[in-house]
């Protein structure tokens, strides 16, 4: 059996996942990997079959993602290329992580493609969800990596298909403590814009994750450091407390080491404003952005510091063992010319190039 495991490089969350997922995969199947965008600081243990450009996104300085720049950054031709060179019809089984190319290769071709990510459910109909957001986030999530059958990860259970959060090796066997400071990792926003909300709280130590820094450096009570695989799970696993975006997987970890957490969602990001309602309703702190009129939040926060209790056990093999029974050698109905016209007439449309 061959499986095709694609990963969404925008992020160290999807690479964290692939660290587990794709070990258990290579014990019961050949597994080529595929990754698109390269926005992510941490390394691979296994080869790379696969590397395209893919439809990555930027991130600002200012709290989200930089639309102009990821807009400009867009090359269509480029990217119908990479989806019509990906082999997807010569696979078992193709896994993707909320990533493009292997998911509109899949409907090209009219494979089967299972999405395993948390934005493949999060838009459950059962998941709270934000009150108000831009649309445009939300077309994106819909739009982006459309797959056949989706399988995924929140942060509590709302359906059979919705399993709680992969949990890396190293943060279960992490040993926990509290040394008084306080992690951040906030990659939206510009490192001196949160030193600079930091300045009044100068007898509390702050360790501020980077991935813009290239060497570590002190300011005052806050040391600034290069994003880094080992440092930051020992920094987060001897925290008093965890400030970041509301991703999913530092946030997964940050309440399966019982630590206090305050989630900032990126502005744009739909996926993170829905898993930040998802966190609020479990009572977690949540801050809309870094603004000084939202400041009273990080301290009553930082006043309270309270921990959310969770139940995460290790079901990724099951998982994984549940979805190879259910879907490898899954057929749908055979391309033809006329549908690949269709499909590249459908991705140019938006473009405004003639098709």
């Amino acid at each position: 059996m061959k499986i095709l495991y694609a990963i969404q490089g925008t992020g160290n969350g999807h690479i964290s996942r692939a660290l587990e997922i794709i070990p258990i995969l290579k014990k019961k199947a050949q597994v080529d990997v595929l990754i698109s965008a390269s926005q992510w600081e941490l390394s691979l243990p296994f080869p790379i079959d696969y590397k395209f450009e893919g439809l990555g996104f930027i991130f600002g300085k200012k709290g989200g993602v930089d639309l102009l720049k990821t807009y400009l950054r867009l090359d269509t031709l480029r990217l119908i290329k990479e989806i019509r060179s990906l082999p997807v019809e010569k696979y078992d089984l193709i896994i993707s992580d909320f990533e493009p190319i292997s998911a509109w290769a899949c409907q090209l071709r009219k494979k089967v493609c299972i999405g395993l990510s948390n934005q493949a459910v999060t838009l459950h109909p059962l998941a709270p969800r934000p009150k108000n957001t831009a649309s445009i986030g939300k077309m994106i999530l819909e739009h982006y990596a459309p797959t056949t059958v989706n399988y995924g990860y929140h942060f509590k259970r709302f359906d059979n298909n919705v399993y709680t959060p992969i949990i890396r090796q190293e943060i279960r066997e992490a040993t926990v403590s509290d040394k008084g400071h306080i992690t951040i990792y906030l990659p939206s926003y510009d490192d001196e814009r949160v030193i600079k909300k930091l300045k009044e709280y100068n007898d509390i130590p702050f360790q501020i994750f980077s991935k813009r820094a290239r060497s570590a450096y002190r300011q005052k009570n806050a040391w600034v450091l290069p994003l880094n695989r080992d440092s930051f799970i020992k920094s987060i696993a001897s925290s008093s407390g965890i400030i970041t975006n509301a991703g999913f997987g530092t946030t997964a970890e940050a309440l399966y080491l019982g630590k206090p957490l305050l989630v900032i969602p990126m502005k744009t990001q739909y996926e993170q404003h829905c898993n930040a309602a998802v966190l609020q309703s479990m009572g977690v702190s949540v801050m809309p952005s870094l603004k000084s009129k939202h400041l009273h939040l990080l301290d009553a926060w930082i006043n309270e510091k309270s921990v959310i209790h969770v139940d995460y056990p290790d079901e990724t093999e099951k998982l994984l063992d549940s979805i190879i029974q259910r879907h490898a050698g899954q057929k749908l109905t055979e391309s033809t010319f006329e549908d690949e016209m269709k499909f590249i007439r459908r991705l140019l449309k938006p473009a405004g190039i003639p098709g």
